[in-house]
């Protein structure tokens, strides 16, 4: 009976991490959207914190390297303009992170991104592993992320969780780490927020 409690509550806290319908895009499509920034090799947590409880809804991971994605496991966000396999979001451009922010953010969540630089051999071995995970089942998004970043060299330290806001406080620690918090006040999910940035694109 304590274990299906354990197991109910956890469902519970990481409803905001639910899966998303797979719909992968073209192969050629991935390619010809590839985005490269300018900025160094880094990865960035993103953390989407509930405002009341101060809980965990989902985990994200960036990683800026040859490419720029988002390994978004069970999210829910989808966008005409980003194509996606395996629960990676490619064609990350500075516009599309923040568009991928915004739409997490509202009057009941705000979303926290704690961002790394790494080396070029960190963030291609990322890049690898994000690519090769595959879709990532109910509420697993922190379980697929600490299991992504315990094979980058340098984040051995981060260990498994199931709760995306214990997985902050882990990276936290790291040396060099650069936390920021994004607030937006509108109501609405992350649905509503994707429609908004669609119409304001159009």
């Amino acid at each position: 009976m304590r274990s299906i409690l354990i197991a109910l509550s956890i469902m519970a806290a990481l409803a905001g991490c639910s899966t998303k319908p797979v719909d992968d895009s073209p192969p050629e499509v991935i390619a010809a959207s590839a985005f490269r920034g300018a900025s160094a090799p880094s990865l960035t947590l993103i953390t989407v914190i509930n405002n009341r409880s101060g809980g965990g809804a989902h985990s994200a991971l960036v990683v800026n390297g040859s490419q720029q994605v988002i390994f978004d496991p069970a999210g829910s966000f989808k966008h005409p303009r980003v194509p996606e396999k395996g629960d990676v979001l490619y064609g990350v451009t500075p516009a599309i992170l923040q568009s991928y922010k915004g739409a997490h953010a509202r009057s009941t969540f705000h979303v926290v991104t704690q961002k790394v630089n790494v080396t070029a051999d960190q963030a291609e071995t990322a890049l690898r592993l994000v690519r090769g995970y595959g879709n990532v089942g109910d509420a697993q998004c922190a379980q697929a992320t600490t299991a992504i970043l315990s094979q980058v060299p340098g984040f051995q330290t981060v260990k498994s969780t199931w709760f995306p806001a214990n997985l902050m406080d882990q990276f936290g620690t790291l040396p060099g780490v650069v936390t920021e918090k994004y607030y937006e006040n509108d109501e609405g999910d992350v649905l509503d927020g994707v429609a908004k940035l669609q119409l304001d694109q159009t």
